[in-house]
């Protein structure tokens, strides 16, 4: 009698077997039909990603995958539609419908459901009622993957080994490692629409091209701490699609400033190396502040170099996202207020706006307070003030043995929250 477990074990080797075979069998597949668990076991090296046809599935690639104690890949070679080929050590399924029929209904429609290969082919088996096109909507890309960017770092580092240098300056993240997604975030109308018109210039790049209009995709978010400017950067790189480079300038800053400018030159030519992509510098306001306030030569230099690295780089024609971000917009100069086409305020929440987040960011767990009433105790909360309550709340919850949330905790983490910003100003006075 197997156990759970290996019987799940059955089924996913079962998988693999019959996404390699239908896969191989239908040419107009491609690999955003693999789901990524099926890439990344079918994949035959990283250095030119791809997925070969015909897909050979040998024994010590399913061990890769089998449960330690084998007893899967025992189980799975007692079904009578798997045969092993003991001369190449290969998997083959001897009546492809029969094991597809066989592994419906032997509870495999999860998988079919996050499977567009078997979507395709099983989906519409005895009435199961599964939409090929909608599971592989809702696959992810295999651009977005870490994969797929290692590719593209790998081909232009082989092109050029000076970026090599940029490297070290940026952390560069595929859309897929990206956590924070625009549903968990509550955003104002003015956000929103930078996104739609961001997503235009992207979706017509030919026409405006064509029509000369190259000022477009520089954005500037400007704001206080914890109003989420970061999170709201790393969300477009998952909704766009886009890898995102994150820079601080603080860091590209070398202590020998002569390095400053050829660090920010190599930087902008890693972004339009990479394209299409997200570059994402913070603290932008630590070198690119009035030039009247710094008689440093070599300082002075950086910020020139940094305002003609943005003259330079284009969504249009460089296919490059430009996004600055800072805490002081007063430190800026109008020369670095000129580069961006869209200025983005992220203010302070107002009660109403810290109801929605504290809703959005609770909508997982079991919480009976009143969170109206929690928003209106709140002036003055960022949105990271706001995660930082609930987080209180949650382990004030668990302390006392409980999972669900209650008006108590929330106040008390209110108190808690409020006293540490009391703390922080009075430290800075």
């Amino acid at each position: 009698m197997l156990s759970a477990d290996s019987r799940d074990g059955v089924l996913r080797l079962m998988e693999y077997l019959l996404t390699a075979e239908v896969y191989t069998k239908n040419e107009h597949l491609d690999i955003d039909d693999l789901p990524p668990p099926c890439r990344s076991l079918f994949m035959q090296g990283t250095e030119k990603p791809e997925v070969r046809r015909p897909v050979m599935v040998t024994e010590g690639l399913l061990k890769r995958v089998a449960d330690p104690s084998g007893e899967s890949l025992k189980a799975l070679l007692k079904n009578p539609f798997v045969e092993f080929d003991t001369l190449n050590l290969q998997f083959h399924l001897t009546d492809m419908r029969a094991a597809a029929e066989w592994f419906a209904h032997h509870g495999g429609r999860e998988r079919i459901e996050s499977n567009p290969v078997l979507a395709y082919y099983i989906g519409g088996f005895d009435s199961l009622g599964i939409d090929y096109g909608e599971v592989r909507g809702q696959n992810p890309r295999f651009a977005d993957s870490r994969i797929a960017l290692e590719s593209r770092i790998a081909a232009v580092m082989k092109k050029d080994e000076h970026l090599s240098e940029a490297m070290d300056l940026v952390l560069i993240s595929a859309p897929e490692e990206i956590e924070q997604q625009m549903d968990g975030l509550v955003c104002t109308a003015g956000q929103e629409e930078v996104i739609r018109r961001v997503r235009t210039a992207i979706e017509n790049r030919d026409f405006l091209r064509e029509h000369r209009i190259s000022e477009v995709g520089k954005l500037l978010f400007v704001g206080p701490p914890g109003t989420g400017k970061t999170s709201l950067a790393l969300a477009i790189s998952h909704e766009l699609h886009m890898p995102v480079l994150e820079v601080r300038l603080s860091m590209v800053t070398s202590q020998y400033l002569g390095e400053t400018s050829k660090n920010i030159d190599r930087i902008f030519d890693l972004a339009k190396s990479l394209s299409p992509c997200i570059l994402f510098i913070d603290e932008f306001d630590f070198v690119a502040k009035s030039r009247i306030s710094d008689d440093h030569g070599a300082m002075k230099r950086a910020v020139n170099m940094l305002l003609k690295n943005i003259d330079r780089i284009s969504l249009v024609k460089s296919g490059v996202v430009l996004i600055g971000a800072t805490n002081h917009p007063q430190l800026l100069d109008e020369a670095a207020w000129r580069r961006f086409d869209e200025v983005v305020e992220f203010a302070l929440p107002d009660a109403a706006m810290r109801e929605a987040i504290l809703s959005t960011l609770s909508r997982s767990l079991d919480c009976d307070g009143n969170l109206a009433e929690v928003a209106a105790i709140t002036e003055g909360f960022s949105g990271a003030d706001l995660k930082m309550t609930l987080k209180e709340a949650v382990l004030s919850a668990l302390m006392d043995g409980r999972r669900s949330v209650v008006q108590d905790d929330l106040d008390g983490a209110v108190l808690n929250i409020a006293r540490r910003g009391v703390i922080r100003t009075c430290s800075r006075g």
